[in-house]
């Protein structure tokens, strides 16, 4: 038989720790005694309708929904070390908000956290907004659909990503991953995908300066750019560019094929370089 809470108010340390098949309804989860971790070490809740603002509420929590709850900008570290979890019609607004998680799928929710996602494998991101830095830093077997993100330093070590019909609006996105597929996506941000390994874009627009540099096994299918100047430098690239891109800079090896380039520079290279550039027609 499955617990029901419904309609409570919780302030205090560990109020509802260790809750185990049970329904959490229309609670409340401040005041006072602002107390902490609230379904810490919880087995298979049902969390709806809930407005949180304590720290830590769901650390160590397996088997979980979390739906048209809130977890304001006071909900520090909301969802640590927890797995097999579905989060839906939520906001997210508490720094650190998901780390070393792992099996969790959150839609059509709202998500603003410095450093989410750290360390986690298995997350799922559909028709979902993104304000974060860092964001999935080291992390595994991560999807993206439909999501608008907007933020830095993303995708940083982050293994097995797929993006897919999605905005990003980023800064050193894609340092050093491996294994990532970025589709029918928009990514504007300086200094994209150095020093990835693995990194493919198809119909992708990719927007800002020195995007592509130091990477291994690129790959770019049907894509276009817009602002990108000394592209590929030092990069192993095969790569199909429809339009116009600004200048490609000593690619390692390769052929890049473009519409049209303003310019190729071939100056002062510090390793040899073999890349092939060639402007269709």
């Amino acid at each position: 038989m499955r617990k029901v809470i419904t309609n409570g108010r919780f302030d205090e340390e560990r109020a509802l720790y260790h809750s185990q098949h049970a329904d959490i309804t229309d609670c409340i989860f401040a005041g006072p005694a602002d107390g902490e971790s609230a379904l810490k070490e919880s087995r298979d809740i049902n969390v709806t309708g809930c407005n949180f603002s304590l720290r830590y509420p769901m650390w160590h929590t397996d088997g979980f929904t979390l739906d048209r709850s809130d977890m304001d900008e006071l909900t520090r570290a909301a969802i640590w070390y927890s797995g097999h979890g579905k989060i839906k019609n939520s906001r997210l607004h508490g720094i650190k908000a998901v780390r070393e998680c792992y099996d969790i799928e959150i839609s059509d929710s709202d998500i603003m956290s410095e450093e989410f996602g750290w360390k986690s494998d298995g997350i799922t991101l559909k028709n979902t907004a993104v304000t974060s830095e860092y964001l999935f830093l080291d992390s595994r077997n991560i999807r993206l659909e439909k999501v608008r993100m907007k933020g830095k330093y993303s995708f940083q070590y982050v293994e097995n990503l797929v993006i897919e019909d999605s905005d990003l609006d980023t800064k050193d996105a894609f340092w050093h991953s491996k294994n990532v597929t970025v589709r029918d996506t928009v990514v504007k941000g300086e200094y994209l995908g150095w020093f990835s390994d693995g990194l493919t874009l198809i119909n992708c627009k990719i927007i800002g300066t020195q995007p592509l540099c130091y990477c291994k096994n690129l790959t770019l299918i049907n894509c276009e750019t817009e602002d990108c100047d000394l592209s590929f430098e030092y990069s192993d690239v095969n790569a199909d560019i429809k339009g116009h891109i600004l200048s490609i800079k000593n690619p390692r090896s390769g052929r890049i094929v473009a519409d049209s380039v303003g310019e190729v520079v071939t100056e002062d290279p510090v390793m040899e370089c073999s890349g092939e550039v060639v402007v269709r027609g």
